[in-house]
């Protein structure tokens, strides 16, 4: 396309158009070219080839121009107070929903610029020209904080008192409510909550929410979205050996009876009750992981290396992409728009997670890299202050060696000791013999729940309960157990709980201390510099509360708004659905594993989560990784970062297939036949 914007222009006479400006022709000309380029505007003949038809405009007078953009007027440029449309003039900043034409770089007077790419020369993957998809982010509605008057993104609301999103729409929320929101006023409330199911919860999304970078809206119909509760199945029957699986339907849980409908819903949502236990449907899940459509050797991918890491679910992918590109900005430090959608995200992630393990108040949330990081501030804040020579450190045999080391550590620093418990045989702790470790010299008693190397689901509430009666605090490790089983602080009344957002289906780098409030106030900081002062001088210094005295520095904000998304994702499936799948998989797994020749499970205890460890007769572990990696079967061979318990058994290493809610018989089945073909060989 030629440029449309003249080169000589001849100076406008007093009053009328200004020296280098076009005519009002070109300017109706430049403007029907914009507006045919949008979506759903049908061609008509003499349109650029590619470009949709024109919209009628018409040109101001040429006396009512004398000024190309005097303040207020509605051909105001992208720093003035206009749409940048003629006539269109929207009052910013009132009115919800209202900022959906902001002032932008598509203003009528800057079309003459940019009139050449408005030819279209290829496809975007939506079909669009990609020039629409290029111009569309300058119609982009804006939304997140009172300062713009429009409800905060998708994916920023805290969790209702009642623990679930609605899946109808509830009672308006009073202007006169004070809104939990940073930036949010009387125009920009969020929308209520009303419990429908403590297992099924659809997140509550802003009437102008992203749609457009294809998530669903609270407008959109339910069996368009990705979790169409209301599609009939089709009948099925399970082989009693195996967890019950599915090859048909396309959501998480199979109503076999008839579906009980929301009353005023076109399409019907059966409703999931407190009791209602649906079988599980894994070809749903599996669908919403787009990793394990990878291929491995030819192979499609077979991923049994979830005690390291876990795949995630589109929908943490979209809020991680969605964030980057709508929210991306530090927090609680500036009253610009994007910091406060950036501080609404963040903070409504804390309050998910406080929600899901059960905590207290989201005020005992402490957002960290991961459970070592976790455990290494817990060992040098309240391990410094409370831990001196002489004092005691009890640990399992089990531990990872980021619940050893950093006490290693402490007791060095500190002359305490560390006293270990004991496992028997089956990878189980010895409670009668932890009982006799504890004594009043005991300060802080440091457990998994979960053994990454062996499964081996600990006691940890007879634990804590124990250590309380001595006078110590206690820790749980739950690296392996969030993503396993329902998690609840309160219950087991620990001090401390931590974990790593990687392995419950979120980002990596992003991790969660829980402490008792009354603890963590009483901790000193760990890091010094931003967030966590109240005020500096170069005398003293005075620290936040907490969680803020120990999120010193930019934090990793994006990861925790996706392990907010991905905490939405597990509570959306059910947690206990989960647990009942896995527990009938590993189980599955066990008894068609255990009888190869050769192979020797290693823990082998009663309470067991998703983790196999073994070891094949003949053969390095290497050798057996490799030999599933031919086969697109990634599994974890080595120590596991678990050196002691492994030589508790007399080994250095051992292959370790781990189990999630995404894996079916038919992996295992695959997985088992290669071991058996091994076998066979030596």
């Amino acid at each position: 396309m030629e440029s449309v914007l003249p080169h000589d222009v001849p100076t406008a006479p007093p009053g009328g158009v200004p020296a280098g400006l076009p005519d009002p022709a070109t300017l109706t000309s430049l403007a029907n070219a914009f507006f045919s380029a949008l979506p759903g505007n049908a061609p008509q003949s003499g349109a650029t080839p590619g470009l949709a038809g024109t919209l009628p405009f018409t040109a101001p007078a040429t006396s009512e121009i004398s000024n190309p953009a005097p303040a207020g007027s509605p051909l105001a440029g992208p720093g003035g107070t206009g749409t940048g449309v003629p006539g269109a003039a929207l009052p910013q900043g009132h009115v919800p929903g209202a900022n959906l034409l902001p002032s932008s770089p598509m203003h009528v007077l800057a079309l003459g610029n940019r009139a050449p790419a408005l030819a279209p020369h290829a496809t975007a993957q939506n079909g669009l020209p990609d020039s629409v998809v290029t111009i569309a982010p300058a119609l982009d509605p804006r939304f997140g904080g009172a300062a713009l008057g429009v409800p905060e993104a998708h994916g920023a609301q805290r969790p209702s008192a009642g623990g679930a999103a609605p899946l109808a729409p509830a009672a308006p929320v009073s202007s006169a409510s004070t809104s939990p929101f940073y930036f949010l006023g009387e125009s920009g409330q969020p929308h209520s909550a009303t419990t429908a199911s403590p297992d099924i919860v659809v997140p509550v999304w802003s009437e102008v929410s992203a749609q457009s970078f294809g998530l669903p809206g609270v407008d959109q119909p339910l069996a368009e979205q990705r979790f169409p509760y209301d599609r009939p199945a089709a009948p099925h029957a399970a082989a009693p050996s195996k967890p019950a699986e599915h090859t048909g339907g396309s959501h998480y849980f199979l109503n076999l009876g008839e579906p009980s409908r929301s009353p005023g819903h076109a399409h019907g949502v059966p409703h999931a009750g407190p009791s209602a236990h649906p079988p599980f449907d894994v070809n749903a899940i599996r669908r919403d992981f787009p990793i394990l459509q990878e291929r491995v050797n030819g192979r499609q991918l077979v991923w049994f290396d979830n005690a390291a890491t876990t795949q995630k679910p589109q929908a943490v992918i979209d809020r991680l992409a969605y964030f980057y590109a709508h929210e991306n900005s530090n927090i609680h430090r500036a009253a610009h728009a994007l910091a406060g959608r950036a501080t609404d995200a963040y903070e409504a992630a804390r309050s998910k997670v406080q929600r899901f393990i059960g905590a207290g108040s989201p005020e005992e949330i402490i957002f960290v890299r991961g459970t070592t990081e976790a455990i290494n501030l817990i060992a040098k804040t309240w391990g410094v202050k409370h831990v001196g020579e002489g004092d005691e450190i009890i640990v399992s045999h089990l531990e990872h060696h980021a619940n050893i080391v950093p006490w290693q550590q402490l007791a060095a620093q500190t002359g305490a000791k560390l006293r270990v418990i004991p496992v028997d045989d089956s990878g189980q702790v010895l409670l009668d013999e932890y009982r006799k470790l504890l004594n009043d010299r005991t300060k802080i008693v440091s457990v998994t729940q979960v053994s990454n190397a062996l499964g081996t689901v600990v006691p940890v509430k007879e634990i804590v309960e124990l250590a309380h009666r001595a006078g110590a605090k206690a820790l749980v490790d739950g690296a392996q157990s969030v993503s396993h089983m329902r998690v609840d602080v309160q219950a087991l009344d620990a001090d401390f709980f931590v974990f790593s957002g990687h392995k419950v289906f979120g980002p990596t780098g992003i991790g969660v201390v829980y402490g008792k409030r009354a603890i963590l106030e009483d901790m000193p900081p760990w890091q010094g510099g931003g967030n966590m002062i109240a005020d500096v001088t170069f005398e003293r210094t005075l620290f936040q509360p907490p969680p803020s005295r120990f999120e010193a520095g930019t934090g990793n904000i994006a990861d925790a708004v996706g392990l907010g998304a991905a905490i939405d994702y597990v509570q959306r499936v059910g947690i206990e659905n989960i647990a009942r799948y896995e527990h009938d998989l590993l189980a599955y797994a066990t008894s068609v594993l255990q009888p190869v020749p050769g192979v020797r499970l290693i823990g082998t205890a009663r309470d067991k989560a998703s983790v196999l460890s073994f070891v094949l007769e003949g053969y390095e572990t290497e050798e057996v990784g490799q030999a599933l990696n031919e086969e697109g079967i990634a599994v974890r061979s080595g120590h596991h970062c678990a050196q002691p318990i492994l030589r508790r058994f007399g080994l250095e290493a051992t292959v370790r297939p781990s189990l999630a809610f995404y894996n079916t018989c038919d992996e295992v089945d695959a997985l088992v036949s290669v071991v058996r073909r091994l076998s066979s060989r030596r």
